[in-house]
């Protein structure tokens, strides 16, 4: 079944690290089928940096014993109450992985362009935010194309955007850049409305090479079947990050058009 937003679903944000997995994964594939012969995309990963807040939402809800400080008395034993002995609990949290595509060169392993799908994590201010621009920074002074794919409403969006600084009209729910390390001092912005569909987004190559087009919306409703988010999304809840009023308005009305809400 398709998601009853003709564009990104914006309920699928509560299901992130999932669907980042999938897109990057689909991206992969899809950029291999268009590549010239001696390019190649390849899936890279890193672990990310989690600010306080980002990693007490990574709690299990499980946890498990590993230590006790002592043996209590019982208040039948001495004089008075026994002192009250701690039991040591300790999160069991899994490590965050994020995952990107990268294209190369495949005689020579050199790095040509890196395609992110960004997180929360990376737009959230703090220790994330400064790791990914700092490896930003990297890429771009190097010669690497970087594009950022961003179709998560949380985080800082204007922070990723520095230096540049986008009008006030062009400001959109979604968003997609190029920066081509060939031009530094430019970037491309390709804004995205949550009521459009996705576009094709063009994917810089090496200078002599014409660039390829990647289909997002062709991404998103892939991820969105093959995780069969249809069957565990309650559309009946409030979206999370809310929806401003008037996009709230409009995803009420287009649900219950579907027959998606209560």
């Amino acid at each position: 079944m398709k998601s009853p937003f003709p564009g990104m679903d914006p309920y699928l944000e509560a299901h992130w690290r999932d669907v980042h997995s999938a897109l990057v994964s689909y991206a992969r594939d899809a950029l291999n089928t268009s590549l010239p012969a001696d390019l190649i995309a390849r899936m890279e990963e890193r672990i990310a940096i989690e600010t306080e807040e980002e990693v007490m939402k990574l709690i299990a809800p499980d946890v498990r014993v590993f230590e006790t400080s002592g043996q209590s008395e019982s208040p039948a034993q001495g004089a008075g109450a026994a002192v009250a002995e701690p039991i040591l609990l300790k999160a069991q949290v899994e490590p965050f992985t994020e995952r990107y595509v990268t294209i190369v060169e495949a005689a020579t392993e050199r790095l040509v362009t890196v395609v992110e799908f960004l997180s929360p994590t990376n737009k959230r201010q703090g220790e994330g935010l400064r790791d990914y621009l700092g490896k930003r920074k990297k890429l771009i002074e190097a010669g690497v194309n970087v594009v950022e794919i961003d179709l998560v409403r949380a985080g800082d969006t204007l922070s990723m955007l520095m230096p540049f600084v986008v009008p006030p009209k062009h400001r959109t729910t979604y968003r997609a850049t190029v920066r081509r390390g060939n031009d530094p001092g430019q970037m491309e912005l390709y804004p995205i409305d949550l009521r459009q569909r996705l576009p094709l987004l063009p994917i810089p190559l090496r200078p002599s090479d014409s660039p390829v087009t990647l289909d997002l919306q062709g991404l998103v409703d892939q991820a969105y079947r093959n995780g069969r988010y249809d069957r565990t999304t309650d559309y009946s809840k409030p979206c999370d990050p809310p929806l401003i009023e008037q996009d709230l308005e409009w995803a009420n009305q287009l649900l219950r058009g579907a027959g998606r809400s209560q």
